[in-house]
């Protein structure tokens, strides 16, 4: 059973069908019996999220810097949660243990995982499907900067077709699903 390494947003967002999606991609993934790792916090999108999938019997496991890990951000609940020193080591540390990587909307740090991902499977560090739960079109924006930096000639066009991408949770889980059937991921296209 893939292990599935989820980024998304410490703040809820403004639009409600965020945190629908995060609590139904929880749940899918805990149907599945697809292990969840995410940042560890229980803020915003992260904690609806973790919530989601232990609700519905999911083995989540977060992975938070030390800074973060007070009582008081921490997602209850988890089976496993490591610590470790800083932003960097949580990244290198879910890219080791994960099979795959989503993410969901959030900010600055979910857009910061998601290219230090796409960045390393580009260098061949490692290969790993990438998706994105384009809920409510959210990453509509940023995959156009994606596109013009692929036409103005500073990233290879097949970076950005091997990125899954789907609107619903049923629709991503089948984009990995064929992924995982056929050892490649397989192109999403809202």
């Amino acid at each position: 059973m893939p292990v599935i390494a989820v980024f998304c947003g410490a703040r809820l967002g403004t639009d409600p069908r965020y945190r629908h999606a995060a609590r139904a991609l929880g749940a899918a993934l805990a149907e599945r019996a697809w292990p969840l790792i995410f940042g560890g916090g229980r803020q915003g999108l992260m904690g609806v999220l973790a919530q989601g999938a232990l609700d519905a019997g999911g083995q989540v496991t977060g992975v938070i810097p030390s800074f973060l890990g007070t009582a008081e951000v921490l997602q209850p609940g988890l089976e496993t949660c490591h610590t470790v020193p800083d932003l960097f080591a949580r990244k290198a540390l879910m890219m080791e243990l994960a099979d795959a990587f989503v993410a969901l909307p959030g900010g600055l740090g979910t857009f910061d995982e998601l290219l230090e991902v796409m960045t390393w499977r580009q260098l061949g560090c490692i290969d790993k499907p990438v998706a994105l739960l384009n809920t409510a079109r959210y990453f509509g924006p940023w995959r156009a900067l994606l596109t013009q930096a692929v036409n103005e000639g500073f990233i290879d066009p097949l970076e950005i077709d091997r990125l899954l991408v789907a609107e619903e949770v049923s629709d991503l889980l089948a984009l990995l699903d064929a992924a995982f059937s056929l050892g490649t991921p397989a192109r999403g296209q809202p």
